[in-house]
């Protein structure tokens, strides 16, 4: 049983550690993974040669580049470029490239929620492509969609890449996918990345590696608790561990903790007990296929327009746009 005493909520981070933690099961927000170190362990796992995902979505992006430039900037002269999640930028450069070397017009806006990563991410825009037009956005997705469209009345092409979808149950993704089309004119496009279901070893692989880098990330979560909470959660009595459903195509992270212990969180004035071997479940990585993927369209009033694979269909890029009334 948790100890606790009652306590006003500061931020959002509070909340959810609070709530996640004195629930049962446990679970913590994979979103929370991310701060400046959090940031860094995502680029070492993008790095990593059992991370497939973003190998195979880059070659996609530089084998069809062309036919996706031609796809973004039909129709009307400009367009706003608009990434959600942007991180590095490695992907989305091949296209930013592209279109710029081809003198096509266009505003590239990454948003994110962490401003580390805009800083990041403009400087190397700036140092690699110092053409192109650039504003970056901070804040969470659909604040700053509204604002660029109360601002802006031009052609958007809304990029997700990554496979971020994937952190999100399907009635969940259905509903951020219908949220999206609602900021959406009938000209504008959806580009979105979505990870493949394949054989189970090569997933579990990818989520799992033996250096230990995906292990470091979840974890992260733990120290960030410790340094913003006042926590004192040892992360060498906490193992990471991956599953995966082939059959409904999702993969799940916890940690799991090796023994009884308690740990106290000061800033929450509570302390949360846990038995030998209960988990926290951190973060689901949804696997789909064509069949999948239509499905969360038609309920989400999107129609796939196209779609790009890779040689061995580990991985797709579809392009939505907005059913027509």
């Amino acid at each position: 049983m948790q100890q606790t005493i009652d306590t006003i909520f500061e931020t959002p981070f509070e909340e959810e550690v609070y709530r996640g933690l004195t629930d049962f099961p446990k679970h913590l927000s994979s979103k929370y993974f991310y701060d400046k170190k959090g940031d860094k362990l995502f680029q070492d796992i993008m790095n990593m040669p059992e991370y497939y995902l973003t190998d195979r979505e880059y070659e996609i992006l530089e084998t069809h580049k062309e036919k996706i430039a031609q796809l973004f900037s039909s129709g009307k002269k400009a367009f706003n470029l608009i990434e959600m999640g942007a991180g590095d930028g490695k992907k989305t450069k091949v296209i930013l490239k592209y279109l710029a070397d081809r003198n096509i017009p266009f505003k590239y806006q990454p948003i994110d929620i962490s401003q580390n990563v805009l800083d990041l991410l403009e400087k190397s825009v700036r140092k690699e492509l110092p053409e192109i037009d650039l504003e970056t956005q901070q804040g969470t997705y659909f604040e700053t969609l509204e604002k660029i469209n109360i601002t802006n009345g031009s052609k958007k092409v809304i990029l997700f890449l990554g496979s971020n979808i994937g952190n999100l149950l399907h009635p969940q993704a259905i509903e951020f996918l219908t949220h999206l089309q609602e900021f959406m004119h009938d000209e504008d496009l959806l580009f979105v990345g979505f990870d493949q279901k394949k054989n189970p070893q090569t997933i579990l692989d990818a989520y799992n590696d033996k250096a230990g880098i995906t292990a470091a990330f979840n974890k992260n979560i733990l120290t960030r608790v410790n340094t913003e909470l006042g926590g004192n959660f040892d992360l060498d009595q906490f193992l990471h561990w991956e599953v995966y459903n082939p059959e409904t195509g999702t993969a799940k992270s916890y940690l799991v903790s090796k023994k009884k212990q308690s740990v106290e969180i000061k800033k929450l004035n509570v302390k949360i007990d846990f038995a030998p071997w209960e988990t926290i479940h951190t973060e689901i990585s949804q696997k789909y296929d064509d069949a999948t993927v239509a499905k969360l369209a038609e309920k989400s009033g999107l129609q796939i327009e196209t779609q790009f694979a890779d040689p061995e269909n580990q991985y797709k890029n579809y392009v939505f746009k907005k059913t027509l009334a």
